[in-house]
């Protein structure tokens, strides 16, 4: 229940911020709307334990927050606990609203606003305009963006164990840890991926249910509008709300603990460690995922066979399992298969792969499929083999999806928690590791170092996918 209501009431919270914010940016005309524009996407860039363990201070006992509250309400006024139902929801809300708003802005930026101008001239207002005509036409991108934060929430497992909000995933590693229990862990992780697949199911029926087309060629972009001064700062007041307390607000206060003489007496060799640890299981788990990707993708797009397709939906698989899940099915793979390989990082890498490989799929599959056969067809008339075709034909023509491919999962992995606490050997500490365990333990200035290179790791992946020239792969 408590996992099902979790994800219910994050899927509202990020359903109305997700389309709102997509709305103004494509719809309303106001100065710094391209930095706006940018801005509502850093949230991505700040791993949900990071945030759940700054809002941990902001809303806790005796925390900011509670004082302000205090100074107008009463010095025995309390605000909602952050270790409750309602801190997990806004935490989760504020982290995953970025992907309703990407999928809502692309979806109202390709819509022909013709469609939109029929209904104004028939005398229907703007808001009805909005909910008759605009709302339904993205239906389709909105129930993706909506089932993408469904799945997040119930894989997440960082955020509702500072939190200590009880869901399946984390009900999935206290059984691993604190019992050693791995029955009742396999028993919860069927439940949790049952659970996932019912939101995948729910989520392509409604998309098969609500596919428009457009029947004429004719196609006009949608014009943006200007609402006054007094619509620009509400504007700007509500996008700056949003972004503040999403990113702004946690990255500055992260930066101010990674000053403090705590947190600067952790930069010592301990501190690299972790940072080429981290980066080491990124780049290895990447490189071995775009390196299984890149031929999985590439028969099933030149060969459809049965088989071929088979295997790119099985590599999927990944997409449905939490950290924990995914965790426990190599743990028990490796130990019935290959026990001597059992406390390694190779187990580590190997979890990180079939996790993270549906995301580096999502990149080199369009970037495959729009290159045609023709052209390698073409380089092999000419006596090319097919070595050579792939290394002077195909690899250059699907570079960008590579690269976004491999960002993808090295920026994953980076931030993957769950997973490297149940896998990683004796004494073998990453980045996100050290966040979890001193924020566990309420030490905020010595988990911000290690917090804020994580956030700052992701900055340039995040321009990178958002940039026009890679935007497409």
């Amino acid at each position: 229940f408590n996992t099902i209501s979790l994800a219910a009431s994050v899927a509202v919270i990020t359903l109305v911020l997700g389309v709102s914010t997509a709305w103004l940016i494509t719809r309303v005309e106001f100065p710094g709307r391209r930095l706006w524009e940018g801005a509502l996407v850093l949230p991505l860039a700040m791993p949900t334990y990071v945030l759940a363990y700054v809002y941990s201070y902001l809303l806790g006992f005796g925390g900011p927050v509670e004082h302000l509250w205090q100074l107008v309400a009463g010095p025995q006024a309390r605000i909602f606990s952050p270790h409750s139902y309602s801190g997990a929801t806004l935490v989760m809300a504020l982290d995953t609203f970025p992907f309703v708003y990407l999928l809502s802005r692309s979806a109202l930026l390709s819509m022909n606003v013709s469609f939109e101008e029929v209904a104004r001239a028939s005398g229907v207002s703007r808001l009805s305009t909005l909910w008759r005509v605009t709302l339904p036409l993205m239906r389709p991108s909105i129930v993706a963006g909506v089932a993408l934060v469904i799945l997040y929430v119930v894989s997440d497992f960082g955020a509702v164990s500072l939190l200590r909000y009880q869901t399946l995933t984390y009900a999935v590693f206290q059984q691993m840890t604190g019992r050693s229990d791995n029955t009742a862990a396999s028993i919860l992780s069927i439940l949790l991926v049952g659970l996932a697949l019912i939101f995948l199911i729910t989520e392509r029926w409604f998309r098969q249910r609500s596919r428009f087309y457009q029947t004429t060629g004719h196609y006009r972009a949608p014009q943006r509008h200007h609402y006054g001064w007094l619509g620009t700062i509400a504007v700007t007041g509500y996008l700056g709300l949003i972004v503040g307390a999403a990113f702004a607000l946690p990255a500055s206060l992260l930066i101010q603990w990674s000053l403090s003489p705590e947190a600067q007496a952790t930069l010592d060799s301990r501190f690299f460690g972790f940072v080429w640890n981290s980066g080491i299981l990124a780049a290895s788990a990447a490189t071995g995922g775009v390196l299984i990707g890149l031929p999985l993708a590439y028969l099933a797009s030149r060969r459809p066979t049965m088989l071929n397709l088979g295997c790119l939906q099985a590599a999927y698989a990944g997409y449905v399992l939490p950290g924990p899940v995914a965790a426990l099915a190599v743990l028990v793979l490796f130990t019935k298969l290959a026990p001597v390989f059992y406390g390694s990082v190779l187990i580590l890498i190997v979890a990180y792969v079939i996790h993270f490989l549906p995301a580096g799929l999502q990149s080199l599959e369009p970037a495959l499929q729009h290159i045609s056969p023709n052209l390698e067809e073409v380089a092999r008339t000419l006596g090319l083999g097919m070595r050579d075709t792939w290394r002077r034909v195909t690899l250059p023509l699907v570079r960008n999806g590579f690269v976004v491919a491999w960002v993808l999962m090295f920026l994953q992995t980076m931030k993957e928690l769950p997973a490297t606490l149940l896998l990683r050997p004796v004494g073998f500490d990453t980045l996100a590791i050290r966040v979890w365990m001193e924020a566990s333990e309420e030490y905020y200035q010595l988990a911000a170092p290690s917090a804020l290179l994580i956030v700052l790791l992701s900055l340039p992946a995040l321009a990178l996918l958002v940039s026009k020239d890679w935007r497409a792969a």
